[in-house]
């Protein structure tokens, strides 16, 4: 008995250990998120104080102002009045004196000299209306802002674990091939208790036989249930993993079996729909994260375009390694956590040093290359408090240096200085889920919001400058976007994925031009995504879906593609020109970043 006792224990230790360690790392994190949120508090507040006396002393100051103005006039008018009524009341006086006087020369003389004086005082214009009025009013609207001020900011959190959490639906078992599949998951607290509020934090992730992740969508019916919408892009065994605060629930990860469909001509709708239990089969929302999609095939596979020559767009091609010719000039990365390895990499840029940086999604670092492929650096450590970084999937360059990070996850944009070293985050409070992020020529963050289906423009400072968009399919609207560039005119170009199209902005929000429409044909897409523009005003754009890169010209009008035959893009994610010229891409289905000749 005390053998088993004793084997019992020692087994149970180590298991007791970690479990400690767990939790001790979660009350880490969750001081750490007060202290976080503790500092956004104090800082909101008092940039809000220091507007309202802003305002209070431009209030003041145009109350001196406007009184000064109407004081002047009246005094002015005050004083002329006082003179005059003093003139008149000292003729009155010698007038009577002359009248009860007797007659004589000395007499005769002062008359004269009186009526002298009453007639030059009748001549005096003296102005007895008044010239100005005695109205000073202020309108100060306080019932508004006292009710937004009641309502300022709100503490959010839920009681859900993982451990209790379970996940339903017909998309748990089988789904099929090219058709969005939906599961439901019921969060619940640690009693088993159903959890009556959303905006828990919740991931899943599809994983293919060869590694690689399908992309679905999330959607919190904030009533303590969420809906994961996904396509699978072909047949196999495949594994879901549902997590909750990066904890599988229970029965994750799920194993699924992927057939294809009977009919090979049925039509997947695009149109927006909200999932249910029992719409297994129904069409993927226009909703946050990156939605449910179909991965296609490069243009070199799947049907003939419109070639580049070298003449136009790229550069004159030399013999590779590849059995086909195309304009690869080099691939970096495979699938792994090491460094110059990817696991679901997402954003790209190119610094004017020659460097490309990769934002590495679920490896939670931004990976650092030259322009020749050479590993230099990488940084960054998971987790919720300012300077980690939980799903990084947006990075850009600023003219400073500085480092920009859009944190999905964390819902916040991280800014590092060139060498890794955390500065300072924007956006926390107002961004549901920033996924892609660029620069301006004004030295503004844009900040394209993925959830919130909105762009957002800030001061390096933090300060909100503007924003625009909202859900929908409208001109000024958007369907999950995803990345953005900004053109020598400084408008704004998003990739608005769910629309499978390409919008151009004004900095102030204003529709300048959009081109794209689904499907596989030349400037046509299927969830286009990176974008990057050329110094000639072309704009190049990685369409997700058919997994190609296709070029327009500044007025949105199909150019060509660029070559990828050889070795097939999958599912690219982020775009950007490097600095000598060439272009960079994120292929994250495969793993690795790819660099192509472009001629600009």
């Amino acid at each position: 008995m005390t053998n088993t006792l004793y084997a019992l224990y020692l087994y149970r230790l180590p298991e007791i250990s970690d479990a400690l360690s767990f939790v001790r790392e979660i009350l880490q994190q969750l001081t750490n998120q007060r202290a976080s949120i503790d500092e956004d508090i104090q800082s909101s507040f008092e940039d809000l104080h220091k507007q309202l006396d802003v305002r209070k002393s431009v209030l003041l100051m145009e109350l001196e102002v406007t009184y000064g103005l109407k004081q002047k006039v009246l005094q002015a008018q005050v004083e002329s009045l006082v003179l005059g009524e003093g003139a008149l009341s000292a003729s009155l006086s010698q007038a009577e004196e002359a009248l009860s006087g007797e007659a004589c020369a000395a007499g005769l003389q002062a008359e004269q000299q009186l009526q002298q004086r009453l007639g030059d005082l009748t001549g005096l214009r003296l102005t007895c209306e008044p010239q100005e009025n005695d109205q000073l009013d202020l309108i100060l609207e306080t019932d508004g802002m006292r009710k937004s001020i009641h309502n300022l900011g709100t503490i959010v959190t839920t009681s859900a674990v993982a451990s209790q959490s379970e996940a339903m639906g017909a998309g748990l078992e089988q789904c099929i091939v090219g058709h969005p599949a939906s599961v439901t998951i019921v969060t619940r607290d640690k009693s088993g208790g159903a959890c009556k509020s959303g905006n828990a934090i919740m991931s899943a992730e599809v994983f293919t036989p060869d590694g690689s992740i399908v992309d679905g969508e999330i959607l919190d019916h904030k009533n303590g249930t969420y809906e994961f919408v996904y396509t699978v892009p072909k047949e196999g065994d495949f594994s879901l993993a549902l997590r909750l605060y990066d904890q599988h629930i229970k029965g994750s990860p799920f194993r699924l079996n992927v057939n294809k469909f009977l009919e090979a001509d049925v039509e997947v709708s695009p149109s927006t729909t909200t999932a249910t239990n029992s719409a297994a089969y129904a069409t993927p929302s226009t909703g946050s994260s990156e939605g449910a999609k179909r991965r296609g095939k490069s243009p070199g596979q799947k049907k003939k375009g419109s070639k580049r020559a070298s003449s136009a767009l790229g550069t004159p091609r030399r013999k590779t390694q590849n059995p086909i010719e195309d304009d690869l000039i080099f691939r970096i990365g495979s699938k792994g956590r090491n460094k110059g390895e990817f696991t679901n990499l997402q954003g790209v840029a190119a610094s004017s040093s020659g460097r490309i940086l990769i934002a590495d999604s679920n490896n939670q670092c931004v990976q650092i290359f030259s322009n020749e492929g050479e590993f230099k650096s990488r940084f960054g450590v998971r987790g919720r408090s300012p300077g980690q970084l939980q799903r990084p999937t947006g990075v850009a360059v600023h003219p400073t240096g500085d480092i920009i990070i859009a944190d999905y996850d964390n819902k916040w944009v991280s800014i590092f200085s060139s060498e890794g070293k955390y500065k300072t985050k924007l956006g926390s409070g107002r961004l549901m889920g920033p996924k892609g992020v660029t620069v301006d020529q004004e030295g503004h963050v844009i900040v394209v919001d993925n959830k919130a289906c909105t762009v957002f423009i800030f001061q390096l400072t933090g300060k909100l400058v503007s924003k625009f968009g909202s859900r929908g399919n409208g001109d000024k609207q958007f369907a999950g976007p995803h990345f953005a560039a900004v053109n020598k005119n400084n408008e704004i170009i998003v990739t608005d994925f769910h629309n499978h199209s390409v919008k151009v902005f004004t900095p102030e929000g204003e529709l300048v031009m959009k081109f794209g429409s689904n499907g596989e044909g030349n400037g046509q897409f299927n969830a286009p995504t990176g974008v990057a523009v050329d110094v000639n005003g072309n704009i190049i754009v990685a369409d997700w879906g058919n997994s190609r890169i296709q070029v327009f010209d500044g007025s949105g009008s199909f150019l060509s593609y660029i070559n990828t035959s050889a070795d097939p893009l999958y599912g690219p994610q982020g775009l950007a020109l490097t600095s000598d010229g060439h272009v960079v891409v994120a292929d994250s289905g495969n793993h690795c970043f790819k660099v192509y000749r472009y001629l600009q």
